[in-house]
């Protein structure tokens, strides 16, 4: 399956670029380090800042975020851009969790225990952590579950467009169809950091004030057992990153 390449333009979407038509996107680490100059531009929708009209204006991921429905974005908004660095701001986040604080840096070698980040995976693995990921996004979109058919339909149309093939189309429609289940989500995890990215992710998606979307976050957390300083952790990176 070619999940990287569908997910790698999701990246590209959140990071204020435009989706492409099958194309690869460009690599998470690109990606990533396009993140880390608009972060450090500003909010605003002109100039150097996040391009929030591009973040939300259409493509499958501003379905996913919910935006039809007339989502408020408020100041919160910032939060979107994580997706497009979510491996290594995850693994941040475990670092300063465990320390208490303080720069953290990434990994620069194998971790047997922890896994790596999304973004220094390859081959396989790192279309396993792929799927992981892009089932997180899939559920936290469905999470208040008010997607109907005529959403279901515009936001398949959207993937479609990623260039999905076959296989992995079919594994998409089977994520929409489903049983909304955190252990489920929590079990196809393969390490701590995918548990990690898999939060990250889906926090960055749910409507923290939606009482349902909180409680599928909660409820995912708890599944994965993460610590309570590792939740908060991850929350304050969506925010401050």
């Amino acid at each position: 399956m070619n999940v990287m390449s569908v997910l790698n333009q999701l990246m590209n979407q959140a990071s204020g670029g435009q989706s492409g038509s099958g194309g690869g996107g460009g690599s998470s680490k690109d990606l990533l380090g396009q993140l880390g100059s608009q972060l450090g531009g500003g909010q605003s929708s002109g100039g150097s800042g996040i391009d929030m009209k591009s973040l939300l204006g259409g493509g499958a991921l501003g379905l996913m975020l919910g935006s039809r429905r007339g989502r408020k974005m408020g100041g919160k908004a910032l939060k979107y851009g994580a997706i497009a660095g979510v491996g290594m701001l995850a693994w941040k986040a475990w670092q300063n969790s465990q320390s208490g604080a303080g720069q953290a840096t990434a990994p620069t070698a194998p971790d047997a225990g922890q896994g790596q980040p999304l973004e220094q995976l390859q081959g396989q693995a790192q279309e396993r952590r792929g799927l992981e990921i892009l089932q997180a996004m899939i559920m936290a979109a469905r999470a208040d579950g008010h997607i109907d058919s005529e959403e279901r339909a515009l936001l398949g149309r959207e993937i479609e467009r990623l260039g999905p093939d076959d296989e992995l189309q079919a594994w998409i429609q089977q994520q929409f169809d489903a049983p909304l289940d955190a252990a489920a989500v929590a079990r196809s995890a393969d390490s701590p950091q995918a548990r990690r990215e898999i939060y990250l992710v889906s926090a960055a998606i749910i409507d923290e004030q939606n009482p349902m979307e909180r409680a599928w976050l909660d409820q995912l957390a708890a599944e994965m057992a993460l610590e309570p300083a590792l939740v908060r952790e991850l929350d304050r990176q969506l925010l401050t990153s």
